[in-house]
C-alpha cells in the first residue's frame, strides 16, 4: 500500500517579516492535500536583528566577520520555529512526520556555491521531538546548479492536480520574482529561473524613506510618476550584466543607487515599472521559447498582492496571455513556498530528484535536503 506522509513546511522569505508553514500530505510523487496554512510574525526584536545583519552581510567573508551574531540570532529563529511548530502541532491531531525547515537565507551566492540559511536543524529536531529536513539547496550547488528555484517540481504538482491548461508559467512574486515554465506533465521538460527584483526594492525603497514596510496594493506608487530616462538606463544595466547566466539571484545583486534622489511616490513608480519591465520580459521569452499561442500566467507570493505592480505587467502584455492569481484557482497564493517545502521535505526523504538541469542548472537531476533525528 502507498505511504502518504504528513509533512511540515516552514519558509521565511526575503521580507524577514515571519514565517508561513504549511502542512500537507502527500506521496511525494504525483498526490497531494492541504491540511493547514498559516503565518506567523516574527517578534520585532528579531526582524530587526535580521534587517541589521543583512546589511551588513555583502560577501562571504562577512559571514565569517560577524559568526558570533548569526550563531545567537540562528538560535533565536530555530526557538521561534520550535515554539510555533508546537503549537501547530498541540492544536492539529495531525502526526507530523517530517518538518521541512527552509530557515531563513541570509546570503545567496551561486557563483561561489554558498547559500546561507539561519535555522539549527539539530535544535528543532531535539525540541520537537521529529525528523527535519533542512539544507535543501547545498546538493544542488555542489553538483553544479545555482540552489535555486526549488520549488518548480511542486509547481508542476499544482498544474497537474489542479488541470491547469498548459502550457502555463507559475510566476512568484516574493523578494525575488521568478517563473516556472510548464509545458508538459513531465517533470523533466520543467523551465524554472529566477527573473530579478520581486518585492525586494520596493520594500527596501520603503523602509529607507518611510515608516511603512511596504507598499499596501502600490497606492504609492500609483500616486508617483516614473522617470523614464533613469528606467531606461537601468532596463539597459541590467540586460547587460544579466544576460540570462544567472538563474538565481540574492536581493543584494540589486541596490537603490539609480533612483537615488526621486520622492518616494516617484522612487516607487520608478522600481514598480522596472520590476513589472523585467518580469514581462520573461513571460515574453517565456512565450517565444515554447511558440505558445496562448500561455496561463498564474501569479503567487506577496508581490500578487500589489495591485499596481500587477496592472502593470498586465498592460504590457499581449492578448494571448492570460495573467491570473493562482488564487482564482482556489489555491492559497501566499502559501506556495512553505507547502513547496513541506513537499520536497517527503521527496528528499525518499531520495527523489528535487532539481533538474532546466530549474537549476545542475548538471543532471539530484535530491537535496539532509535528515536529521536528534532525539
Amino acid at each position: 500500500m502507498e505511504k502518504i506522509y504528513t509533512s511540515l513546511g516552514l519558509m521565511s522569505g526575503t521580507s524577514m517579516d515571519g514565517v508561513d508553514a504549511s502542512i500537507i500530505r502527500s506521496n511525494g510523487e504525483d498526490k497531494y492535500e492541504t491540511v493547514f496554512d498559516q503565518y506567523f510574525k516574527y517578534e520585532e526584536e528579531i526582524y530587526r536583528e535580521l534587517v541589521d545583519i543583512r546589511n551588513k552581510i555583502n560577501s562571504s567573508e562577512d559571514l565569517e566577520v560577524n559568526s558570533i551574531i548569526l550563531s545567537e540570532l540562528e538560535r533565536k529563529i530555530t526557538l521561534f520555529h520550535a515554539t510555533m511548530c508546537k503549537k501547530i502541532i498541540s492544536d492539529h491531531s495531525s502526526n507530523i512526520d517530517l518538518i521541512g525547515f527552509h530557515g531563513q537565507t541570509i546570503f545567496h551566492n551561486a557563483n561561489e556555491k554558498i547559500s546561507k540559511q539561519l535555522g539549527d536543524a539539530n535544535l528543532l529536531s531535539s525540541l520537537l521531538k521529529k525528523k527535519v529536513i533542512y539544507n535543501f539547496r547545498e546538493n544542488d550547488l555542489i553538483n553544479g546548479g545555482q540552489g535555486a528555484p526549488l520549488a518548480p517540481i511542486f509547481h508542476q504538482l499544482l498544474a497537474n492536480q489542479n488541470q491547469i491548461n498548459l502550457p502555463a508559467c507559475i510566476l512568484n512574486i516574493g523578494g525575488i520574482a521568478n517563473i516556472t515554465i510548464i509545458s508538459s506533465r513531465n517533470f523533466n521538460d520543467l523551465k524554472s529561473y529566477d527573473i530579478g527584483p520581486g518585492n525586494c526594492l520596493l520594500d527596501e525603497w520603503i523602509r529607507k524613506n518611510s515608516k511603512e514596510r511596504f507598499d499596501k496594493n502600490g497606492e504609492l506608487a500609483k500616486a508617483g510618476k516614473t522617470d523614464k530616462i533613469i528606467l531606461s538606463q537601468v532596463i539597459d544595466k541590467f540586460d547587460s550584466i544579466n544576460n540570462n547566466s544567472n538563474l538565481s539571484f540574492d536581493i543584494k545583486d540589486f541596490d537603490l543607487n539609480f533612483v537615488r534622489g526621486l520622492s518616494l511616490e516617484d522612487g516607487l513608480s520608478t522600481l514598480t515599472d522596472f520590476t513589472a519591465f523585467l518580469i514581462y520580459q520573461s513571460i515574453i521569452t517565456s512565450i517565444n521559447l515554447e511558440k505558445a499561442k496562448e500561455l496561463n500566467v498564474l501569479i503567487c507570493g506577496g508581490g500578487r498582492k500589489n495591485l499596481f505592480l500587477v496592472n502593470s505587467i498586465r498592460e504590457k502584455l499581449p492578448s494571448n496571455v492570460n495573467l491570473c492569481l493562482i488564487d482564482d484557482y482556489k489555491i492559497d497564493g501566499d502559501f506556495i513556498e512553505s507547502q513547496a517545502f513541506a513537499y520536497l521535505a517527503i521527496r528528499s526523504f525518499l531520495k527523489k530528484t528535487i532539481s533538474f538541469p532546466k530549474t537549476t542548472n545542475v548538471k543532471k537531476s539530484c535530491s537535496g535536503g539532509v535528515l536529521i533525528k536528534n532525539y
